[in-house]
This record gives structure tokens, sequence and C-alpha cells, in this order.
């Protein structure tokens, strides 16, 4: 079993930035790739990025030139850095984890982050 623990959200004005962190416990060997998604009242939920132990990064388009996504692979943690926040980018995100030794997502409770305008 692999747990997520999210940290960093809050509430912050637009133009602003956060840092948010997801440190995986547990049965953490095979988690690959890790990543950011988010989920906005009334919508479903969408990546926001994603990034595997090689390095390979992919980023939702309405995120690209303002959030990168930085891996600690030596703790297996990885971090949202979000840049020029917008108050559409209001939503809770989620810490996601793949196992490929057991082909099994895993989540984080979320942690909300609310762009004023």
């Amino acid at each position: 079993q692999v747990q997520l623990v999210e940290s960093g959200g809050g509430l912050v004005r637009a133009g602003g930035s956060l840092r948010l962190s997801c440190v995986p416990s547990g049965s953490t060997v095979g988690i690959d790739p890790m990543g950011w998604y988010r989920q906005a009242p009334g919508k479903q939920r969408e990546l926001v990025a994603t990034i595997t132990l090689s390095g390979i990064i992919n980023y939702a388009d309405s995120v690209k030139g303002r959030f990168t996504i930085p891996r600690d692979s030596a703790k297996n943690t990885v971090y949202l850095q979000m840049n020029s926040l917008e108050p559409e980018d209001t939503a809770v995100y989620f810490c996601n984890a793949f196992s490929w030794l057991k082909s099994q997502d895993y989540w984080g409770q979320g942690t909300q982050v609310t762009v004023s305008s």
C-alpha cells in the first residue's frame, strides 16, 4: 500500500505563486510516474502534470510555461511549482502515483488551491 500526503495549498492572489509537495510512504518501490491532477467545482478531475523517474514530463496545455514539476528521486517526493496563478487554477489538487509493480493508482487526499482575482 502507498500513502500520499500533500501539502502547500492555500489562498493566493492572481499572479502569485504556490508550491505543493507530495510525500509518499509505505510500499514506494516501483512508483513511476508521479504527478498532479486537479478538480474544480462542478468539473471532472484533470491532469496537471506528470513526471517519470527518467525525467519525462507531461504538462496540461493550460499550465505550460507557468507550472513546473520537480521531483526528488532519492526521496520519491514530487512538487508542483505554480507561478503566475490565475483564478481558473482554483481547484483541489491531488497527488497521484502509479505502481507498476502492482499495476495500481494511488491518490492523496487533496489540497485546496484558491486564487483570488
